[in-house]
């Protein structure tokens, strides 16, 4: 069995794909903030304020990570942001600052949202809402409401989603890239598959060749015989066995952007039942791609799929065996973001979206399949990062 240090030597045959991938640069980062300002104007807001995680490096470049020694970013919505962080972080926080921006730091004896609450008062914001971005930590709202007892602080979603969730072309294209790589790293691992294997054998090799291949291996979830009939997995010893199912999920990052592919097959001979259901999620894919039309609620393509598969004698809605998660997510610098292929979704489906799909269906105590690709909105509909596959015999092809 290939073990980490016999895998990545396996992988030395590939070469990096990803060579003239571009960054996102400068006046792409520009041009985000300046969208965000006209959508902080439209929805009344007078500031936004963003801590690390994708957020913070999606508008300023700034890769940094959460403490309880707070850094963020404060938008205003008319001129320059200003990062806040810690004095002994300064040099640091600005090696990966890409936008213009002033930065001010605290002492760790100082509150730094009264740093916070100060630029908002110099810039004649701190009476206008103060939007906070959705996965803040508690402590900045009750911080910011104490520094400021008269503040109006509001969600800051219209905002934030209202930039994400619509991709430009250049984060497009690495999305392209990242879907490239993990397509190419499934080629390579596949064929090297054997009885016997277990899913951290399997993931080692897709870990090398994403690597080797230009990508930053974000997650190889390998789900092998009754364990792929629970969507995340079991704890249980698995190994590959001729005629059980292979689930894989894996993913990697170019630059920050994210893949996202599932693919199912059976090590050896498949039975006619296993077939019957891989078909099935086959034609719920289709159907969903069918039904993510411009104009229509992103959760509309969930319940197609269910009506589908309802009428195939799964579910209903949720139940087992069938269908028990959402149909696809919302997809970008996370693997998972806002908004999801879900019943109740409202949010109309417009060009630049990107999303999951990927409408498992399971079976507990025997197997399951999920087949997931990425797709985009464009202006003439929805277009496929990475094509589904045509048949369980080919499931990379």
């Amino acid at each position: 069995m290939p073990g980490l240090v016999s895998a990545a030597s396996a992988a030395e045959e590939l070469t990096n794909i990803t060579g003239a991938a571009q960054p996102i640069g400068p006046e792409e980062r520009g041009q985000r903030i300046a969208r965000a300002q006209n959508l902080m104007q439209a929805s009344r807001m007078g500031s936004v304020v963003i801590e690390p995680g994708s957020a913070l490096t999606y508008f300023t470049g700034v890769e940094w990570w959460r403490s309880e020694r707070l850094t963020c970013v404060v938008i205003p919505a008319e001129g320059e942001p200003c990062i806040v962080t810690p004095f002994f972080e300064e040099p640091s926080v600005r090696e990966s600052l890409g936008i213009p921006a002033s930065i001010r730091v605290w002492q760790e004896d100082e509150d730094p949202l009264k740093i916070v609450a100060g630029f908002l008062k110099e810039r004649k914001l701190a009476a206008r809402s103060i939007g906070v971005e959705e996965t803040s930590r508690f402590f900045i709202v009750d911080g910011l409401q104490k520094a400021l007892p008269s503040a109006r602080i509001v969600s800051a979603n219209p905002v934030v989603r209202g930039c994400r969730m619509i991709k430009t072309a250049p984060e497009l294209a690495l999305m392209q890239l990242a879907t490239d790589v993990t397509l190419a790293a499934y080629r390579w691992t596949y064929p090297q598959i054997r009885a016997g294997m277990t899913p951290a054998e399997i993931g080692a090799l897709m870990a090398a060749a994403t690597r080797k291949l230009g990508g930053k291996v974000e997650f190889n979830l390998i789900l092998l015989g009754e364990a792929a009939a629970y969507p995340h997995g079991s704890g249980k010893p698995q190994t590959v066995v001729p005629g059980e199912v292979v689930l894989m999920d894996c993913g990697c990052t170019v630059h920050g952007y994210q893949s996202d592919i599932s693919r199912s097959f059976v090590f050896g001979e498949a039975s006619a039942h296993q077939r019957k259901v891989w078909d099935q999620v086959a034609r719920g894919q289709q159907i969903a791609f069918e039904a993510a039309q411009l104009g229509k609620p992103a959760g509309s393509v969930d319940d197609a799929v269910r009506r589908y598969y309802a009428s195939e004698g799964y579910g209903p809605d949720y139940k087992l065996p069938g269908l028990s998660h959402r149909t696809g997510h919302g997809i970008g610098m996370d693997g998972h973001e806002p908004v999801n292929l879900v019943r109740g979704e409202k949010t109309l489906l417009a060009p630049g979206m990107c999303f999951s799909n990927e409408p498992g269906i399971y079976i507990p105590g025997s197997f399951g399949i999920r087949l997931e690709d990425c797709f985009h909105m464009t202006a003439s509909g929805p277009k496929w990062f990475s094509t589904p596959p045509k048949s369980l015999d080919a499931p990379f092809e």
